[in-house]
C-alpha cells in the first residue's frame, strides 16, 4: 500500500511540472498582436516656441520729490490718464518762494554788475563773486521749482496713489505713473534656443482675455548671460499698446518663429507616456516585432506632435493603432 501512494505522488508530481505555465517572456514571444502603422518621413515645419510671461508698463516712476514737506495739492486719482509735462503735485511753497525773492535780487545785482565789469568800474574778483552767488541761487530755485511743482516725466495713467492733500510727505511716493501705450514683459527661454534668439525679431503675444487676437512685439534685448538653476536666459520684449488693449499684470503667450526646418512628426495619440511619469515611448514595427524607443516630445502641430530621438530617421515603421497593449519585442502582425 505504501509503495502504491509513493507512485501515485511521483506520477502527480511529474505531470504538475509537466503542466508548468509558460513565462510572461515567452507568453509576449508566443502571442501575435495586430496593429496598424504609419511610415514617417522627415515633414517642413515652421519651428516656433511658445512661452508665457506677464505684462509690465514699459516705464513706470514712483512721484517722489526731494523734499520732504507738506502736501498742498494732487492734482490726480488713480485710473487718470496724465501726458508728459502735466501737472501732478503741488508740495508747500514757502521755501520755493523764498529762494524766488533772493534770486530775483541776484538778478538785479547780476545786471548792474554786468554794466560795471564793461567799464572797469569793479574788479574782476568782485564779479566773480556775484556770478557764482547767482549760478548758486539759479540752480537751488530751479531744484526747488522741480521738487515743489512736480509734473509727469512722460506720458501715462496714474497706477497708485498714497497720499492726500494736506498731509506731510515723508518719503514714501506720492503717487506712481505707469506708461500703458507701450508695454515690456520679460520671457525666459531655453538656452538650447540661445544663438537663434536676436535683438530685433518679432514675435505674437495672445491673451485669453482677447482669444481671438494676437498682439504684435519686437524683442528689443537680449539678456548676454543664462541662468545656471534654471537654464535659461532672458529676453526684454515691447509691445506697442495704442488701443491700451493690453494692461500690466496681465498674463499672456508670447510665441517667437525660428524659421522653418526639417523634422519628424507623429499623431500625438500614438505617443504613449509612462504611468507614474513624464517619460514619453513609442512603438516601432522592425523585423516582425515591437520595439519600445523612448522620445522627446517637441512642437505640437493640431493632432500631429514632433518626435525626436536618435533612433527615429526618415523610413521608421511606427505603430499608430493598438501600441497600447504592446510590450517591447512582442510579435505584431501589421493589418491594412
Amino acid at each position: 500500500m505504501a509503495l502504491a501512494a509513493l507512485c501515485a505522488v511521483s506520477c502527480t508530481q511529474q505531470k504538475t511540472e509537466t503542466k508548468t505555465p509558460a513565462t510572461s517572456a515567452e507568453q509576449a514571444e508566443e502571442r501575435v498582436e495586430q496593429v496598424r502603422t504609419t511610415v514617417l518621413h522627415p515633414v517642413e515645419i515652421e519651428r516656433e516656441i511658445s512661452l508665457s510671461t506677464n505684462l509690465q508698463g514699459y516705464l513706470s516712476q514712483n512721484v517722489a520729490p526731494s523734499l520732504t514737506g507738506r502736501i498742498e495739492h494732487i492734482y490726480v486719482e488713480i485710473g487718470d490718464k496724465v501726458a508728459a509735462g502735466a501737472n501732478l503735485v503741488r508740495m508747500d511753497q514757502t521755501q520755493y518762494r523764498t529762494a524766488k525773492v533772493a534770486m530775483t535780487n541776484l538778478e538785479t545785482e547780476m545786471f548792474r554788475m554786468d554794466q560795471l565789469i564793461k567799464t572797469g568800474s569793479v574788479s574782476q574778483q568782485q564779479y566773480d563773486q556775484v556770478k557764482a552767488q547767482y549760478d548758486q541761487a539759479k540752480e537751488n530755485l530751479d531744484f526747488l521749482q522741480t521738487n515743489t511743482f512736480v509734473t509727469a516725466p512722460f506720458a501715462g495713467v496714474i497706477s497708485a496713489k498714497t497720499y492726500e492733500d494736506g498731509e506731510l510727505y515723508a518719503g514714501q511716493p506720492i503717487l506712481v505713473l505707469t506708461q500703458i501705450n507701450r508695454l515690456k514683459a520679460l520671457v525666459a527661454i531655453p538656452e538650447t534656443y540661445f544663438p537663434r534668439i536676436k535683438a530685433g525679431m518679432r514675435l505674437t503675444l495672445t491673451s485669453e482675455i482677447y482669444p481671438d487676437r494676437t498682439f504684435p512685439a519686437t524683442i528689443e534685448t537680449v539678456y548676454p548671460t543664462v541662468d545656471a538653476a534654471s537654464h535659461t536666459f532672458q529676453v526684454k520684449v515691447q509691445i506697442p499698446n495704442d488701443q491700451q488693449l493690453l494692461r500690466p499684470g496681465m498674463y499672456v503667450t508670447t510665441t517667437i518663429g525660428l524659421g522653418k526646418e526639417n523634422t519628424i512628426v507623429a499623431p500625438y495619440q500614438a505617443v504613449e507616456k509612462l504611468v507614474g511619469a513624464n517619460d514619453r515611448y513609442i512603438f516601432l514595427a522592425e523585423n516582425g516585432r515591437a520595439k519600445r524607443v523612448a522620445v522627446t516630445l517637441g512642437q505640437r502641430f493640431d493632432q500631429n506632435i514632433e518626435i525626436i530621438s536618435d533612433e527615429i530617421h526618415d523610413g521608421v515603421e511606427m505603430v499608430t493603432t493598438g501600441q497600447h497593449k504592446l510590450v517591447d519585442g512582442v510579435k505584431i502582425n501589421v493589418v491594412d
